[in-house]
């Protein structure tokens, strides 16, 4: 007999619950908002409504499912399950920052905040959950494939990110490694920069579209589903012995950019968590690329 879906239900801390922990109660933590000139009562209200909507979405889960909840510092222990449904509270990137750990489960993004989020990922409201499970649970539901990067190291180490993919030094000082596209046609050139971004076209509405548009980029940024990638080396720096000829480009399906480390210490890290990371020494070798793996976020 096959098991009843499970609803798991991805929040984050507020910003109101990481005053209280860090001040203690209410009013030092608004007396110390009002030191900054800000006020501690649209922090609350945020708060407030944040609980709302998760409370709201958790009531609309069929009485027969199973449900979980786990906040975004814990994706990283937690153990998703083939037949979960997985809803997402919050905004854009937390929907980011759960996709690396799922492995074909659809998604639902509910926005805790609406007005201030994009709404890019998180495209529901929490009044739609009640219609929205059950649909998630058919295997007919209609999604949005999703396309996401991944990098693999020489020891099998491998990354899934939604967004993008930082390679470099973990506090963004000077990274070493040659970098080339995996094939003999294009050599590897030898840089020193702040670090690699290789991203999707999720990614292209954030973190890499910046760069994209700081430099000024004649590349073409790819869309959602797109199955390319593009890239970029930040603050490459010339040097009689680094250069700077391959400093941004894009990747098709089949195609990887390598790197090989030259540091003595180097990360790679999706979506911005930075605990959750590859760690990558001297003459260890790294390969960027589209993942076999989609987010499946429903429409």
């Amino acid at each position: 007999m096959s098991l009843a879906p499970r609803a798991v239900l991805v929040h984050r801390t507020t910003e109101y619950e990481e005053l209280l922990a860090r001040h203690g109660t209410h009013g030092q933590a608004g007396f110390f908002l009002s030191s900054r000139g800000r006020g501690i009562e649209e922090v609350a209200e945020r708060h407030h409504r944040a609980r709302r909507t998760l409370a709201q979405v958790t009531a609309a889960v069929p009485l027969q499912w199973r449900q979980a909840r786990v906040e975004r510092m814990d994706l990283d222990r937690f153990l998703f399950a083939p037949e979960d449904v997985v809803i997402v509270v919050g905004q854009d990137g937390l929907v980011a920052n759960a996709a690396k750990y799922l492995s074909g489960q659809p998604v639902i993004g509910i926005d805790a905040d609406p007005g201030r989020n994009p709404g890019v990922l998180v495209r529901h409201r929490a009044g739609d959950a009640a219609k929205l499970l059950p649909a998630a649970a058919s295997p007919n539901c209609a999604t949005d494939e999703l396309t996401m990067v991944e990098a693999v190291a020489d020891d099998t180490q491998r990354l899934l990110a939604l967004n993008e993919i930082y390679l470099g030094a973990r506090g963004h000082q000077t990274a070493r490694y040659r970098i080339g596209h995996d094939d003999e046609a294009t050599p590897a050139e030898a840089q020193a920069s702040s670090g690699v971004l290789v991203g999707t076209g999720t990614g292209a509405t954030g973190w890499l579209g910046s760069l994209w548009q700081e430099r000024a980029s004649a590349l073409t940024l790819p869309g959602p589903a797109d199955p390319r990638l593009i890239w970029f080396v930040r603050e490459a720096w010339p040097s009689p012995t680094t250069g700077t000829s391959l400093v941004e480009g894009t990747l098709q399906r089949a195609e990887q950019l390598r790197l090989v480390v030259e540091s003595d210490r180097l990360v790679a890290f999706g979506d911005g968590i930075e605990s959750d990371a590859l760690e990558l020494t001297w003459g260890q070798t790294v390969r960027l690329g589209v993942a076999d793996t989609t987010l499946r976020l429903l429409l």
